[in-house]
């Protein structure tokens, strides 16, 4: 069985998360999106109310992508 981790394995380079989203009440009939991530491997858990902010976090915890001139 081959163990080694190889440069081009995409999922050597990924991360696992959680994703919880749900509505909260503000004022009456006023309902805002919160959202929460977790991080599975070290439990970071951060929450967002801006979809842009989610996704910017999930993609500054990815390995920066290997850049091999051919």
């Amino acid at each position: 069985m081959d163990t080694q981790v190889h440069a081009d394995d995409p999922w050597s380079h990924s991360q696992l998360f959680t994703v919880r989203v749900w509505y909260e009440l503000l004022e009456a009939d006023d309902w805002e999106v919160r959202m929460q991530t977790r991080h599975i491997l070290s439990g970071e858990t951060r929450y967002f109310r801006e979809w842009s902010l989610l996704a910017a976090y999930l993609v500054s915890k990815l390995d920066a992508p290997l850049h091999i001139d051919g």
